[in-house]
Order: C-alpha cells, then sequence, then structure tokens
C-alpha cells in the first residue's frame, strides 16, 4: 500500500469506530438517560482510538474477514479505556481532559464513580457476547488494569521506586489492554495458538513504548497529549525518565532532583530538564522505545504479507514518531 493509502485507510477505520461509538451512545441514552450522556460524552470527546483501530486490524491480520464479527469487542476496548480515565482523573484530582471538564469536577466525584461504572459495564456487556476464552483474556486484563492501579498509588512521590516496579505498572495499565485485545482478536479469527501469542506479543511491547513516549511528552510537552505539561510530576506518579535518573545520579545533582520531584512547580521544569538529560535518562527513554517497537514489530514477521500488517506496522511507526 502506498503511504496516502495507508492513512486514508487508517482514517476509515477510526471514522467508523467513531460512527459506531455515536451511535451506541445515542442508543444507550435512550434507556439510561443522564448517566449515558455524561458518560458518553467522554467516550466522544475524541482520541486516538488506538485500541479499537489495532483490535480490527489484529482481526483481519489473524485472518477474520467478518467486520461485524470484532466490531463489539472494538468498541468495548474503548468503553472501557474511557471509564479508568475517568476513574483516573478522579484519583489524580484532574480537573481537566483532551480540553474539557472533567465528570467530577462538574458534577462531583460521586455521580463520576457512577459515570465511570456504568462505561465498564457497557465495556463488559459488549465484550461479554463472545466466546469464554476470548471474555477470559478481558476479564484479566481488566483485573490487571485494577492491580497496576492499585500499586501506582503506592508508589506516589516514593523516590525508590525501581525501573521493575514501573514496568509492572505498566504492563497493566497500558501494555495489558493493547496485548488483550490483539489476542482476543486472534482469538475471534480462530487464529493458530501460536499466532494468538505472537499477537499477545506485539500488543505487549507496541503498548509498553505507547506508554514510554507519553512519558517522554509529558515531561517535553506536546499538545497532542490533551492534558497540561508536566501533569504526571504534579500528580507524583513516577515515569521512567524520573526513575532512571534517580538512580544515576549521585551527590547534589540526586538530592536536588528529588527536591524538584517532591515539591515541583512549573518553574522548576528547565532545572528538572537539565537533570534530566545530565543522567542521560531522556535518551535512555528514547533506546528503550526503540527496542520495544522493534521487538514489536519481530512479532508481525511470522504473518503473511497483506494490507493489515502494513498497517500495523504504520501503527508502530506512529507510535515512535509521536516523540519525534
Amino acid at each position: 500500500m502506498e503511504d496516502n493509502a495507508i492513512l486514508d485507510r487508517l482514517e476509515e477505520i477510526r471514522d467508523f469506530v467513531n460512527a459506531n461509538l455515536e451511535t451506541l451512545i445515542e442508543e444507550k441514552i435512550a434507556f439510561y438517560g443522564e448517566v449515558a450522556n455524561v458518560a458518553g460524552q467522554v467516550v466522544l470527546a475524541g482520541g486516538k482510538r488506538i485500541r479499537p483501530i489495532l483490535i480490527i486490524l489484529a482481526y483481519e491480520l489473524a485472518g477474520g474477514e467478518n467486520i461485524d464479527e470484532i466490531i463489539p469487542l472494538a468498541l468495548s476496548s474503548e468503553l472501557i479505556h474511557s471509564a479508568s480515565l475517568v476513574h483516573d482523573d478522579i484519583n489524580d484530582e484532574s480537573l481537566t481532559r483532551r480540553g474539557k471538564e472533567t465528570i467530577h469536577a462538574t458534577m462531583g466525584q460521586a455521580k463520576a464513580i457512577i459515570a465511570g461504572d456504568w462505561l465498564f459495564t457497557q465495556g463488559f456487556g459488549l465484550g461479554g457476547r463472545y466466546a469464554e476464552d476470548v471474555v477470559d483474556v478481558m476479564a484479566h486484563y481488566c483485573s490487571q488494569l485494577a492491580s497496576a492501579e492499585f500499586t501506582q498509588i503506592d508508589h506516589v512521590l516514593d523516590l525508590s521506586t525501581s525501573p521493575e516496579d514501573y514496568l509492572e505498572i505498566v504492563k497493566g495499565k497500558t501494555a495489558g489492554p493493547f496485548a488483550a485485545g490483539c489476542k482476543g482478536s486472534a482469538l475471534i479469527a480462530k487464529a493458530t495458538e501460536h499466532q494468538c501469542a505472537q499477537l499477545l506479543e506485539f500488543g505487549t511491547e507496541l503498548g509498553i513504548a505507547f506508554q514510554l513516549v507519553d512519558d517522554l511528552l509529558d515531561i517535553l510537552g506536546d499538545d497532542r497529549m490533551g492534558k497540561t505539561r508536566g501533569a504526571d510530576i504534579f500528580e507524583g506518579k513516577m515515569t521512567l525518565p524520573l526513575i532512571h535518573a534517580l538512580t544515576l545520579l549521585h551527590g547534589q545533582e540526586r538530592i536536588r532532583l528529588a527536591e524538584i520531584i517532591t515539591n515541583f512547580d512549573d518553574s522548576l521544569f528547565d532545572e528538572l530538564i537539565s537533570l534530566l538529560r545530565s543522567a542521560e535518562s531522556l535518551i535512555y527513554s528514547e533506546i528503550l522505545i526503540k527496542n520495544h517497537l522493534e521487538r514489536a514489530l519481530g512479532y508481525l514477521d511470522g504473518f503473511a504479507e497483506c494490507d493489515a500488517k502494513q498497517l500495523l506496522k504504520h501503527v508502530v511507526t506512529m507510535v515512535h514518531n509521536r516523540h519525534s
């Protein structure tokens, strides 16, 4: 496929997902009223739709031919992701998301929790239409997501957080949903056990890289993030560049970095970046991103050449280019 054709096809899939989400929310509002309307606004506020796009492409790569067969899982992934964002915003006390006020900022914490619960329920309702093995994969990753959230809260402003701690959180929060979506798609397409395993690993590696890029963009600033620059640092989240620098720096530099992380404000950005560059932590993150993306591509090698494979390779490139 030509580059323009690839971009057009990805945009076509994104539009298709958006149209289905809009129809779904409209139908749910008729039954559930305000909670569906409020929660639906989060779903329809925008986003990359990378999870449903991956699910559709993984399904096609694994030999699936009936798009209607995979749509419930694709929509389910976006509803569950939106639910996690609603609850994350409560935990992080975030007042905006994608340029709009969060539910808890406008309607209070109680209604925000209920709206997030409603989204989880609707997501599981869609995913529950599949065979037991697919539902098991979905339930497992949602459980991992909750476990990772618990762990991340424990590590807020914990300067002893290790790279291993960080990786376990990322595998649960970001990589898990990517991996489960890809494997679930393969199961629905009735792929071989080996193909299911390969797509699971592809999703894991892509998800880790995706989160590493997010961590870099949070520090360096990027309008596409949909949140304030440095939001993770303000919230006390220990991302990999910070963990790496705390490990590598010594003496006064390490002491100063700890002070900055613990008492962060906008005026400290330049000094923080300077210390991260001194420890080569940004370069280290970029190297890891490249490594994980290369591994992701490697897991596609065993599949026959087709449009879906080319599109997935382009998604890998898009993840890399987000921080370039």
